[in-house]
């Protein structure tokens, strides 16, 4: 099945974001092997977004994270020591007394659900953004050339007439660039001339995607931050039932005097946020892909392609001197922070020249019986 622009446009307007992600990470993939068979057999840009969108699934659907949290949060000795001393403090001033329900009941105050809904609704947002866009001109791309037989400039600058002008955020100058490489790639008889414009193209996809998804990025690392002060309102709520020890304990702020409880609270909460930030960057962080999984903080292994091994067109190398900070090697690829976008982009262009040509990204995404459930609109079952 070849995916076609209402399609993307159904597909993006599906309401649940779990089974929209889903659906569009099968359209990338259907899209990958279309444009597979139109420009060439190296990866092209949908091969790897079907992966990356297939990862970010694991956020949205927040898999785990709360168990895993849970996990993490048992086998804390600052954490368990933190209760242990809220404990003293809320027992003498508990409606009840039971100890037990009382512990539990901190615990749970300590549950960091809503910042695992805020980095959900961010990774969300931004593989809707980008699907609506990109995706959307890759159909519309297969549509247009999936008859042709010999290249036209004509037709090729028709197409990118649609595309506005500009640079991202808001033009679409190098969408507009990276069609042409593939217009241009798909007629090439040289193996090294095709496999360096289709790498032309993605690298200038990657450029306009992560320019756009920057604010979706950083929000979705940035999701723990609010956390340190739900935990104390939480803790506060279960510790201060009295209204009078309520308005103490806000007089006490307004003198800026911090009580020992203050400190406890913010300290607890503190190693709460730490952990969520661990977990969330842990998902962002990480590629599941046929074969393994590519670790985004660590340099990646092996080598570039022969046919990209040496460039030689001097747009590629223009746009690789702009990202690529040590060209030629894979040395320094890991990311330190996934939210700087050089940093990223550095990671981006080995990761898109050194896997161009891993025939297993073209796998499907989803067994057949999957497929079937989520063309048909519902969740499928089993590990996604």
């Amino acid at each position: 099945m070849v995916p076609t622009v209402d399609d993307v446009d159904r597909i993006s307007a599906l309401p649940d974001p779990i089974v929209r992600n889903l659906q569009i990470t099968q359209c990338y993939h259907e899209l990958s092997r279309s444009m597979g068979e139109l420009v060439g057999s190296g990866a092209n840009w949908c091969t790897f977004a079907t992966w990356a969108s297939k990862q970010a699934g694991q956020t949205i659907r927040g898999d785990d994270l709360l168990k895993a949290y849970e996990d993490l949060a048992d086998h804390s000795p600052e954490i368990s020591a933190g209760l242990d001393v809220m404990l003293s403090y809320a027992a003498p001033l508990a409606h009840r007394p039971d100890v037990v329900a009382l512990r539990e009941s901190l615990r749970r105050a300590l549950n960091p659900e809503e910042a695992f809904q805020r980095a959900s609704d961010a990774v969300a947002r931004g593989n809707k953004k980008v699907f609506d866009e990109i995706g959307r001109e890759f159909a519309r791309f297969v549509a247009t050339f999936a008859t042709d037989r010999s290249y036209d400039p004509e037709k090729a600058a028709r197409f990118c007439d649609a595309l506005r002008p500009g640079d991202p955020p808001g033009g679409q100058r190098l969408l507009s660039d990276a069609f042409s490489a593939y217009c241009l790639g798909r007629f090439q008889a040289g193996e090294k001339q095709k496999a360096e414009l289709i790498f032309l193209a993605n690298l200038l996809i990657g450029l306009h995607e992560q320019t756009r998804l920057q604010p979706e990025i950083a929000e979705a690392l940035n999701a723990s931050s609010p956390v340190v002060e739900e935990v104390k309102r939480r803790f506060l709520t279960l510790v201060l039932p009295g209204f009078w020890l309520r308005i103490r304990h806000l007089i006490a702020r307004l003198l800026r005097v911090k009580l020992p409880l203050d400190e406890v609270t913010e300290h607890l909460a503190e190693q709460v946020r730490s952990l969520v930030r661990q977990l969330i960057t842990g998902l962002l962080m990480v590629l599941e892909l046929p074969g393994g999984a590519v670790h985004l903080g660590r340099d990646l292994q092996g080598d570039f392609p022969e046919a990209l091994r040496q460039i030689t067109s001097p747009a590629l190398k223009d746009v690789l001197a702009r990202v690529d900070p040590t060209p030629g090697s894979l040395q320094s690829s890991g990311t330190v922070d996934w939210s700087d976008f050089d940093d990223r982009m550095h990671f981006i262009a080995d990761f898109f020249r050194s896997y161009h040509e891993r025939p297993s990204l073209f796998d499907a995404p989803f067994a057949p019986d999957q497929v079937a459930a989520l063309k048909a609109g519902h969740r499928p079952a089993g590990r996604l």
